[in-house]
């Protein structure tokens, strides 16, 4: 099967919509953004095997809702520059303040998913002046991911990709091989029973991994993940992370997540030490804001609009 040539004038990575698309400098690179409305800064992060696109029903949401929307393609991803380096989460972290200082934004609240998420919590940990609020969906805090798939079969089990991309080469070349058939099989594969994902998004995601050397650097953070496990580097991010995050967070997980379980997802608030929601979509997947946007969004805009979020 071929994909059909992309029908915008932005090519693969910038789609048409409401929003606008343009790039932004920040810590030594460069990096695609999508954004639409004025307000407070509300910083989207995706995560694997997508791009800013995953973030499509909450800009235009979010931008009515009284906030700025923004979503950025991270590092190596999307319309953002492909570096030979900087793929660890300490760094990914910085691309994402330096995105908002980059903005003129004295803060912002940062949404994340999966690995998006993670960083999210690293920026929460690493520059909490310049986080206002977190948003985390479908994924632990760091130390608690750590644990588990360390200490929980069923764990490592359901995260084995990340295992798998430990090989040198062969996990790219599956990504793209059969024009990148494999992103669309994983979408559906961790989705929930009921998506609201159509054969044209999932298409996107695929074109869009198809851009030269997307593959290999949407894998090398997961090789850091794992590989630095008993490095210096990584007992030092692992021992870093033990200070608290100090921002209101709501944590969001779909209920049949077959990637991240949520029993790995659950108890991250120990880590935090403000206001904490834990908040479970029953009977959706692994891309909550995805398969029911509405309940999602309605979720998000309501807890960043509210003033005193409850523990």
């Amino acid at each position: 099967m071929t994909l059909p040539e992309s029908s915008t004038a932005g090519g693969p990575v910038r789609l048409d919509g409401p929003w606008t698309h343009r790039d932004v400098a920040a810590n030594g690179a460069r990096f695609h953004i999508a954004e639409m409305g004025d307000g407070p800064l509300v910083l989207l992060l995706h995560g694997f095997p997508q791009f800013w696109w995953t973030w499509r029903h909450q800009l235009p949401a979010l931008a009515e809702a009284g906030f700025r929307a923004v979503a950025m393609d991270l590092r190596g991803v999307g319309g953002s520059d492909r570096t030979p380096r900087g793929y660890d989460p300490a760094n990914l972290a910085l691309d994402i303040t330096g995105v908002v200082r980059s903005l003129g934004e004295p803060d912002a609240a940062l949404v994340g998913h999966d690995l998006g998420g993670y960083l999210a919590w690293t920026a929460a940990v690493m520059r909490p002046k310049l986080v206002r609020r977190l948003v985390v969906s479908s994924m632990p805090h760091p130390r608690r991911w750590r644990s588990a798939m360390l200490s929980d079969f069923a764990q490592s089990r359901a995260g084995s990709h990340v295992w798998g991309f430990q090989q040198p080469w062969l996990p790219e070349r599956r990504l793209v091989a059969d024009d990148a058939a494999l992103v669309g099989q994983l979408i559906r594969d961790w989705s929930g029973p009921r998506p609201d994902v159509d054969e044209e998004d999932i298409e996107a995601y695929r074109r869009a991994m198809l851009v030269p050397s997307t593959a290999h650097c949407s894998i090398e953070p997961y090789r850091w993940m794992v590989r630095s496990l008993a490095r210096p580097d990584g007992v030092q991010f692992n021992r870093r992370m033990k200070r608290p995050v100090r921002v209101p967070t709501l944590h969001l997980h779909g209920s049949l997540d077959p990637v991240m379980r949520t029993r790995s997802a659950a108890g991250s608030g120990e880590y935090v030490e403000a206001p904490y929601r834990w908040r479970l979509f029953d009977g959706l997947g692994h891309f909550p804001h995805e398969e029911d946007p509405m309940a999602f969004t309605t979720e998000l805009v309501n807890w960043l609009k509210d003033p005193e979020p409850d523990r």
